[in-house]
């Protein structure tokens, strides 16, 4: 069975969780107290992820990093999401790359920021992140416009890494998908559709928090 080291706030253990059930997997969630700083301390980091991030996935003695490498090996080894061709392959780790560098990495800081972060956000840097949000989105949005999926006539990886943070509430990240982006909107519910899929409060361990800011 995979055990999956994470936490109901993160978007990156969720897109691993969201793939372990499409994929009819059993696994168990290991808690990972993020929030009072847990992936900050030098035993964990010795001990599960000397990067001092969630998600970890450990199946038997093997155990990965990285979001985007565990959703590449939970695909290939069970067959299924990734790609239908080797250029379909190519295409989704083009995305995998562009979702970590820019479309995930700005939504999840400015969500944090303003619902999770220490300290009110400063509002010059919740602008500059939200123009840059701005963009990644509209370039996906865009490429969705002429396709149901993200690469191929089917599901992939790509969609499960981009579409991670997308599901948490509205509130949390204070950014508007639904009427502004009609292209991911629409994704969005071919995603609920598929096998396995529930809210990530439904499916991660650890407690619902109020947005702070």
């Amino acid at each position: 069975m995979y055990r999956l080291h994470g936490f109901c706030q993160s978007g990156n253990t969720f897109k691993v969780a969201f793939l372990l059930r499409a994929l009819g997997q059993s696994w168990e969630p290991v808690f990972v107290d993020f929030m009072e700083g847990v992936t900050r301390t030098g035993p964990w980091r010795a001990q599960t992820n000397e990067m001092g991030e969630a998600p970890v996935l450990e199946d038997g003695t093997r155990r990965l990093t990285q979001s985007g490498v565990i959703l590449g090996y939970l695909a290939k080894k069970h067959g299924a999401y990734d790609g239908a061709t080797e250029d379909d392959r190519l295409e989704v780790l083009r995305w995998l790359f562009f979702d970590n560098h820019k479309f995930t990495s700005y939504f999840a800081t400015y969500r944090f920021m303003k619902a999770f972060g220490p300290a009110a956000p400063d509002p010059a840097v919740m602008a500059w992140l939200r123009a840059r949000m701005d963009a990644a989105f509209a370039i996906v949005d865009k490429h969705l416009a002429t396709r149901e999926w993200m690469v191929g006539g089917v599901a992939t990886i790509a969609d499960f890494s981009l579409s991670g943070y997308l599901f948490y509430p509205l509130e949390e990240s204070g950014y508007e998908v639904a009427g502004r982006y009609p292209h991911i909107e629409a994704w969005l519910a071919r995603l609920r559709g598929l096998p396995g899929w529930a809210s990530p409060y439904d499916v991660l361990p650890g407690e619902r928090l109020l947005p702070k800011w």
